[in-house]
């Protein structure tokens, strides 16, 4: 009886230790996301909206040419001014995203204040690129 007890105890340690992991690489990738979606901001923050785009993942640039990204930025993002603040609301790992192909993602959300926009969501959703790194696939402001 004490051999069958110290087997269950064994076999739940490691059930336990292997399902707790997936949270803990979960977040240790939504941490790098958004260590890549600080520093892609900072661009766009910038009026660095060129570079920004050089910085996307390849399926950001498949979706958007570098012209039309920086039009689109000019007229939405320039006229809300300064960033004053932004804080980070929440962030979620996923694999799967409707509309882009699967793969590994982070959707993060950003409360912004700008100085013409007092209350704006920034969305921002990096993807780990081929070449193993975080990079934004995906920008959005309400």
């Amino acid at each position: 009886m004490k051999g069958k007890i110290s087997i269950v105890l064994m076999v739940t340690i490691v059930f336990i230790f292997v399902f707790a992991q997936v949270p803990l690489a979960d977040q240790a990738k939504e941490k790098s996301a958004v260590d890549a979606s600080k520093a892609w901001l900072k661009l766009v923050d910038e009026g660095k909206y060129a570079e920004s785009w050089n910085k996307a993942a390849q399926y950001f640039k498949n979706a958007v040419n570098k012209e039309q990204w920086k039009a689109s930025l000019e007229a939405v993002r320039t006229p809300l001014g300064k960033v004053l603040s932004r804080k980070l609301k929440s962030k979620q790992y996923t694999k799967t995203l409707p509309g882009a192909p699967d793969g590994e993602y982070v959707v993060i959300q950003y409360e912004t204040s700008f100085k013409n926009k007092q209350q704006a969501i920034e969305t921002i959703t990096p993807m780990l690129d081929k070449n193993g790194k975080w990079k934004v696939s995906g920008y959005y402001i309400k």
